[in-house]
């Protein structure tokens, strides 16, 4: 099996910088699940700016410390590529939480918790997914990335079974169009992940 903190030097820093990435990502994730169950009521999005803009000084640390590290035998577009992915997660839940703070009023009532739930397990095996990079299991790396997959599947269908009543009318237009645009975005939260979570295969794949 080979040695990532070899092939990214003696130090360690790109593990650190990841991890903390995948970390911001998943305090970004417990902000919006506390924030979906209070669904209705004024809130801050404070803790979700930051939280983004810590994330994106992560990756212009990462991109500058790329330009000034030799790296061997793994591409510098893979770490870059992880990066980038990492922090489209709080990204994506940032504009979650701006929608919602829009018109508070529209979601009062409204359920995420299926949804939340699903992202929640995901962003956690995206977080385990990172950390093995130091030392990566291919069969354990195979087995979470699966885990990650089918919990993007749950979502998907979770998300087709609310939509049945945005479409069947259920709700007033003003509150149909915002829930679509929630739902739609919550399930863009979870492809992120995924979508991690594929980088860290693909980067374990091809040094393995």
């Amino acid at each position: 099996m080979f040695s990532l903190a070899r092939l990214f030097g003696k130090e360690d820093r790109f593990f650190a910088l990841l991890e903390a990435s995948a970390e911001e990502a998943r305090h970004s994730v417990q902000a919006m699940v506390k924030l979906s169950k209070a669904a209705g009521q004024p809130g801050s999005l404070e803790e979700f700016a930051a939280s983004r803009r810590a994330d994106k000084k992560i990756t212009e640390e990462i991109s500058e410390a790329l330009t000034t590290t030799f790296v061997t035998s793994i591409e510098r577009e893979d770490i870059e590529a992880l990066s980038y992915a990492l922090y489209k997660i709080p990204k994506t839940v940032e504009k979650f939480a701006e929608r919602i703070d829009l018109a508070p009023e529209q979601v009062r009532g409204v359920d995420f918790a299926r949804q939340t739930a699903l992202i929640e397990l995901a962003v956690e095996t995206l977080v385990t997914m990172v950390r093995g990079l130091r030392r990566p299991d291919l069969a354990q790396v195979k087995s979470l990335n699966a885990r990650l997959q089918q919990l993007e599947g749950d979502a998907d269908k979770a998300v087709l079974e609310l939509m049945k009543d945005v479409y069947g009318g259920k709700h007033p237009p003003q509150r149909a169009l915002l829930l679509k645009d929630l739902f739609e975005l919550l399930e863009k939260v979870i492809d992120r992940c995924r979508d991690a979570g594929n980088v860290v295969t693909h980067i374990v794949l091809k040094n393995s």
